[in-house]
């Protein structure tokens, strides 16, 4: 499963731009990766899983400004074409990731 958080967030005042880099950094601090400028995305081994990060995207949502979290398989990803420029690539593969409980 992947989860997919999808943003376009006010950049015009000082504190506009200070949410912005907070939210991105919380993103990146629970695991996220950038996918493309206002795109993150994180592989999870579970429904449940996605659910938890979910969960913390939104307590970490700024006032202002749209966010989108949508949630894939990895059948869906797979199908995901991509390129640079005119050039197709794979997308990118999930990383092992050790969960202690």
């Amino acid at each position: 499963m992947w989860v997919l958080v999808f943003f376009d967030l006010p950049t015009d005042t000082k504190t506009h731009r200070k949410a912005a880099a907070r939210f991105r950094k919380d993103l990146l601090d629970d695991g996220f990766a950038m996918f493309q400028f206002s795109i993150y995305m994180r592989h999870c081994p579970s429904k449940e899983n996605a659910l938890v990060h979910i969960k913390r995207t939104k307590r970490a949502l700024p006032k202002h400004g749209k966010v989108g979290i949508m949630q894939i398989t990895d059948k869906q990803f797979g199908m995901i074409e991509l390129f640079i420029g005119q050039k197709e690539t794979l997308p990118e593969t999930p990383s092992q990731q050790l969960e202690l409980f």
